[in-house]
């Protein structure tokens, strides 16, 4: 069980239950402060993880997951790490935070024998030496399509999790709907060679509660989940794909997804970019934003500051997001100043 959080006795506005222990019967999702990294901490109803990313190495990140696993979400193993791509601010922490706690079963696209944005680099081979040799459960390969089994609680909502896109190939439907309308008017980018483009993409859904994170997944890829047919529904919550920067992000993956909100895991120089904000405030019913870090590049596209988890520099705090047991509404916390943002589960 999670232990009791101190942060309750800090506020007079939100309920210590908000911030209460692991019997609560919630599915809870943690950004985790790696600086412009990806860190996405899953823990589910029955104590079941889900780590999405691990960020740099160094010690920072593995220890700042580390200690929201452990100390805030009472884990004491990770049981399923998908690693999105071979750049290192997603796959450099887990090494050592395999050396902190165990990792049962790691996700990826298979460790490429060579360097995965197609560079002439010798010292690939060394540079993925710790991830390759780190101590785990298992390892697999992901599919588009595939689903990793989670434990279910008795009558807790359905819980399932997709793979909806990898090595830039997407899923299947054979109930999808053309799209030809918005297809027409789809604009592409040049060629992305990087392994940006190759991240893997996932869907995690509690009851009707719908997450999505793509990783850094980028233009040409996104309009793949939505042209030439839709292949993937509205959600509750996006994390804004490649931390929010515009070479991702294209808008009509933003305009299919429509995210009741926006969650920006960038770092204080790194994301939130003005035209990504720009283009979800656009859409038809704007989400509501917010950010891991205050961006100090262009302070003028902020969220408000009640929706950030760090003012500046060095960080080290999380967004923590907790669904309702019955999967009804589900509430945004930022927990420096305490603050609490409820909203209601689209259906």
């Amino acid at each position: 069980m999670k232990p009791f959080r101190w942060l309750c006795l800090l506020s007079v506005v939100v309920s210590c239950n908000v911030l209460a222990g692991r019997s609560d019967g919630t599915l809870d999702i943690y950004w985790v402060d790696s600086m412009g990294g990806g860190s996405t901490l899953i823990v589910t109803p029955d104590d079941e993880s889900i780590l999405i990313d691990t960020g740099n190495p160094g010690g920072r990140d593995a220890g700042r997951i580390h200690q929201v696993a452990t100390e805030v979400a009472g884990l004491k193993q990770i049981d399923h790490l998908i690693v999105t791509h071979f750049h290192i601010d997603h796959y450099g922490g887990a090494p050592e935070l395999a050396a902190l706690m165990p990792i049962r079963t790691v996700y990826d696209n298979g460790i490429p024998e060579r360097d995965p944005d197609g560079r002439q680099d010798l010292t690939w081979p060394q540079r993925i030496r710790a991830y390759r040799d780190m101590p785990v459960g298992s390892r697999q390969v992901v599919e588009p399509g595939q689903t990793i089994s989670l434990r279910r609680i008795k009558d807790s909502p359905e819980l399932q999790f997709t793979i909806v896109a990898a090595r830039q190939r997407v899923l299947s439907k054979a109930d999808a709907v053309a799209n030809a309308a918005v297809c027409a008017e789809v604009t592409t980018k040049p060629v992305d060679s990087s392994d940006n483009a190759n991240s893997i993409a996932t869907l995690l859904q509690f009851g009707a509660f719908r997450f999505f994170n793509g990783g850094d997944l980028t233009w040409n890829v996104e309009a793949k989940l939505v042209c030439p047919d839709i292949l993937i529904e509205p959600v509750d919550v996006f994390q804004v794909n490649h931390h929010g920067l515009d070479v991702s992000n294209n808008p009509v993956l933003l305009r299919a997804l429509a995210p009741v909100v926006a969650v920006f895991n960038n770092g204080p120089r790194k994301g939130a970019m003005p035209a990504v904000v720009e283009s979800l405030k656009a859409l038809p019913k704007p989400p509501a934003l917010f950010q891991v870090h205050r961006n100090l590049r262009n302070p003028e596209v902020n969220a408000p500051d009640d929706r950030l988890a760090n003012d500046g520099e060095p960080g080290g705090e999380y967004l923590l997001l907790k669904v309702s047991p019955n999967a009804t509404t589900y509430d945004l916390i930022v927990p420096k100043p305490l603050t609490s943002h409820k909203f209601e589960v689209r259906r």
